[in-house]
């Protein structure tokens, strides 16, 4: 306890928001302001100056933006970073001697001090200092202000009154002495492109596309889906892995141990001799056509997103060409992935342990520049959670320095803490648990964490209520009812939404035995999809998709308020924008079975409406939209799952 901390009195006690000191990035979108809110403290009464500095990238001017004082020592501000990418943000406090003196000298002079003539002296004293800072002009008008306040020959209220003017205080602070200033630490900041903050998926496999399950779909196959995808409402078109499939060890049908020779395999089985993870399966096509398919997405409003999985089917020519990469067995085999009692005989992990490391890392990020050269600026990640949090922090923070405009998806479902600090580490969006959040009370529990709490701030959710991995059981036993309620529910609750399709839409329910993922799974084998198969959902999720695309309420999720209701079967938010100008009430019956009514208790003040105020509502999500008439905070609501699971009410104002 040797050291002295210095003679600097003001202290950053506290900046929000910030994670981890400012060693992970705080998101948000373009266009949005970001708001700083800090707690800059100080001995005595002074009073301080605090702004707020901001740069893009870690390099370049600071810009500095005054902050405002709150009272009890809290001051805040805000910034509209005009680009996408990195920037810091740090706190810069002081106490100014002038601002200060004059605080007091005008307070000494309204109570007519009889040594108000010393307090101009030291006046005049500061202003000369102030002089010496400033250049031009302004140092010629300080030095001749301090020299007038300072002359005892000059008559006493003519001094006073232009130590008094604004003129005079406004040039002077102009140039504040800030030699004693305290700068808190650098904080990040991640300004993201909106599909960061609002994106509805659509996942589905091309080499289903062929509509002939004997047949191999290609690219050109898969693009004749966009019309009808576009015509629901999505903006990004996600592929499972497009590389070649590994021989070795390759899987049968439904994950069996043993594959026919006719068998496809499961695309997560990355490579073989004809490539690995920067090839494409040749039954697919080639990197033309790829890159057609690319052209052909954006002319419908659609982004390609691809998969990107970091494992290597036994016959991928980087277990020959970097057999360091791998953990070798006593028998020579190479250890294969395994997640008891689940085995996966077709994939083998990368040692991440090897001593070569450096270059194992190097070629994987590699990978990811491979395909944003080839157009590609979305990436659903698999298993991110199975590598190293710091492999994941360099190599996202190395492509978002150089592309700010590629976007990541975590598809990780594993403990929570893992989840969040992969989205610290850099990934864009992540899997949720939505899909085992199945009654009112948890759904409400888990929306007010992701978005109350401190994650709102780094980890931005994606709500799938199923993917090919996952059919829960709730849609295992529901009928029309569950599937449309649920993709309500994630589609109004989160501004990130996707689905696994068609079977999705066909409301496909056929468990594996005993397990939650879909018979006859098409991770396995191709499929014959009657895309219009008679009662199918797509018009009701391009209804719904509709609504999302139209309403700004709806695309973002931090804005979710719930409201109460008087039946714990019925689950009822509200989301609205900062003006109120768009407001929206959902409601959705959890019993998709039977009817159920209840009341709700809306927020009128946050709503803007007079307590006893008659109002109407719409319902959005009734063909008809039918018209409510409603009045004060208590109102009635009925639903019956036979017709729809969910208002989707609008406020009328």
């Amino acid at each position: 306890m040797d050291k002295f901390g210095g003679p600097a009195r003001v202290v950053v006690d506290h900046v929000a928001p910030s994670i981890g000191g400012g060693i992970f990035a705080v998101k948000r979108p373009l266009g949005e302001a970001f708001n700083v809110l800090t707690h800059v403290i100080a001995d005595g009464h002074d009073h301080l100056d605090v702004v707020l500095a901001y740069r893009q990238g870690c390099t370049g001017k600071w810009i500095e933006v005054p902050m405002q004082d709150l009272g009890n020592d809290e001051f805040s501000a805000s910034i509209n970073p005009e680009g996408i990418g990195f920037y810091e943000y740090r706190v810069v406090g002081w106490a100014d001697p002038f601002r200060n003196w004059h605080i007091g000298f005008v307070k000494k002079s309204d109570s007519g001090d009889a040594k108000i003539g010393v307090e101009l002296d030291i006046g005049a004293r500061l202003v000369e200092e102030a002089a010496t800072r400033a250049k031009g002009g302004d140092a010629k008008q300080l030095k001749a202000w301090a020299g007038f306040i300072g002359d005892h020959s000059r008559d006493l209220m003519q001094k006073i009154s232009l130590a008094r003017s604004s003129d005079f205080y406004h040039l002077v602070r102009k140039y504040p002495d800030r030699s004693r200033e305290t700068t808190s630490e650098a904080f990040q900041l991640l300004v993201e492109r909106e599909k960061a903050f609002f994106s509805s998926w659509y996942e589905y496999f091309p080499r289903s596309c062929a509509g002939d399950a004997s047949r191999h779909g290609t690219f050109k196959d898969a693009a004749k889906r966009f019309p009808e995808i576009a015509r629901m409402g999505f903006n990004i078109v996600y592929f499972p892995p497009i590389h070649p499939i590994g021989r070795v060890f390759r899987k049968g049908r439904n994950n069996a141990l043993e594959a026919h020779e006719d068998d496809v395999g499961s695309p997560w089985a990355v490579g073989s001799e004809e490539g690995g993870h920067k090839s494409i399966h040749p039954q697919l096509g080639t990197m033309e056509d790829f890159q057609d398919l690319l052209r052909e997405a954006e002319g419908y409003g659609l982004e390609v997103a691809i998969d990107i999985a970091f494992q290597c089917a036994p016959d991928h020519p980087y277990v020959k060409e970097h057999p360091q990469w791998f953990k070798w067995r006593p028998d020579g085999t190479v250890q294969y992935a395994e997640n008891p009692p689940k085995k996966y005989q077709d994939i083998l992990p990368f040692d991440f342990e090897t001593d070569d490391w450096k270059n194992l890392w190097k070629e994987l990020k590699s990978v990811f520049d491979f395909w944003i050269g080839a157009g590609v600026k979305i990436f659903r990640v698999d298993n991110p959670h199975t590598k190293p949090m710091e492999f994941w922090r360099w190599c996202i923070g190395e492509i978002k320095h150089e592309h700010p405009e590629v976007l990541f998806l975590s598809e990780a479902f594993t403990r929570p803490k893992r989840k969040y600090r992969l989205a610290k580490a850099g990934f864009t969006q992540g899997y949720t648990y939505f899909t085992w959040r199945n009654h009112p009370h948890e759904v409400r529990e888990y929306l007010t964490e992701l978005s109350q709490s401190e994650v709102k701030d780094y980890f931005i959710p994606n709500f799938w209520p199923n993917t090919p991995d996952i059919l829960h059981e709730d849609l295992q036993n529901g009928n029309r009812a569950t599937f449309l309620g649920r993709y309500i529910l994630a589609a109004t609750s989160c501004a990130n939404i996707g689905i696994y399709g068609p079977a999705f839409e066909l409301m496909e329910s056929e468990p594996f035995p005993g397990k939650e993922e879909y018979n006859h799974n098409e991770k396995y084998e191709l499929k014959n999809w009657d895309w219009d198969r008679p009662g199918n959902l797509k018009d009701d999720i391009a209804r719904v998709n509709h609504l999302r695309n139209t309403h700004k309420a709806l695309q973002r999720t931090n804005n979710i308020r719930f409201v109460e209701t008087d039946n714990p079967r019925i689950l009822a938010f509200l989301k609205q924008t900062a003006d109120r100008r768009d407001q929206l009430i959902v409601v959705i019956n959890f019993d998709w079975h039977h009817a159920q009514m209840g009341n709700l208790l809306l927020p009128l003040q946050e709503m803007g409406i007079g307590s006893d105020r008659a109002f109407q509502v719409r319902d959005l999500n009734d063909p008809g939209q039918a018209v409510f008439d409603w009045r004060g905070a208590r109102n009635f609501v009925h639903l019956d799952p036979r017709k729809s699971p969910a208002h989707i009410l609008q406020v009328i104002a």
